[in-house]
């Protein structure tokens, strides 16, 4: 099953591409690449990228602003504002809370990707976008289960790009099933809601990770230092990860320069702007 998955995500990657737009390298999310280790630390919003890597700007909360080789631009758990000027080609969007998404996400988002079906409550979402450069994918999660949630409600948003596979886990509130594992793939890089509380513990979220085999983990929906803190102590007790802290917003990542040992990278959020 494994190998056919990944047979129709490479060939997916030869289609007709539209005029003028980049080509996508075959998946990795399906067999584990080889990494190696470093990271490139060199340009800011907008900037020229070098060649197969994506920038990944965290702007707040938990939402990211992906933008790749080609100029395509992502953001993640839209809720409106993304920064200045700051129109997305894609955005997506989850309903664990209101700062997660927006119910008017504006004029010039070409494509808009909910978390939840709107037609039909309770069933996948269902995202399969196909952009030449980026493929945009959604593996659907139960929102809050036990607890009055929503069956389907939430999405881990995976992007594939670059030869890498990003993953968003949104507002994850349970371990995924088999099923869901084996639809995720490796991800290369995550990013991963640490607040303990209102997502995921984090003894789970350790577990998740490592079942992801993540060699980059980006936390997000952490509320100050402390939250931040309680999960960076976690995850030492693990010992599975290493942890770096970085005073930028952003990350430029590429298959070539993926840490060696899985690394949890804490980036500064900033809104960046396009002025």
């Amino acid at each position: 099953m494994i190998r056919t998955l990944a047979a129709m995500l490479a060939a997916a990657a030869t289609l007709a591409l539209p005029a003028g737009a980049q080509e996508r390298r075959p998946s990795h999310c399906i067999a584990v690449a080889d990494a190696a280790p470093g990271l490139v630390w060199r340009a800011a919003f907008g900037a020229p990228l070098e060649r197969n890597s994506v920038r990944l700007n965290y702007v707040d909360h938990s939402m990211f602003l992906l933008e790749t080789e080609g100029g395509l631009r992502a953001v993640t758990d839209y809720n409106g504002f993304a920064g200045v000027g700051i129109v997305p080609d894609v955005a997506t969007m989850n309903r664990g809370h209101i700062s997660h998404w927006t119910p008017d996400p504006g004029e010039g988002i070409a494509h808009v990707l909910r978390g939840w079906s709107e037609d039909r409550p309770g069933t996948p979402a269902d995202h399969y976008l196909d952009l030449g450069e980026m493929l945009v994918r959604s593996v659907s999660t139960d929102l809050r289960p036990g607890r009055g949630g929503e069956r389907s409600g939430n999405s881990i948003f995976v992007f594939e790009v670059a030869g890498l596979c990003i993953g968003h886990l949104g507002h994850l509130h349970h371990e995924p099933t088999p099923e869901q594992y084996a639809a995720l793939g490796r991800l290369d890089v995550v990013m991963a809601p640490v607040d303990g509380g209102l997502t995921l513990p984090h003894a789970t979220l350790a577990r998740v990770l490592g079942r992801l085999q993540s060699s980059l983990v980006l936390p997000m929906h952490w509320f100050g230092e402390a939250t931040l803190g309680r999960f960076l102590d976690a995850m030492a007790a693990e010992g599975a990860f290493a942890v770096e802290r970085r005073a930028e917003p952003f990350a430029e990542v590429s298959l070539r320069t993926l840490p060696q040992r899985p690394t949890i990278l804490v980036l500064s959020p900033r809104y960046p702007s396009a002025q």
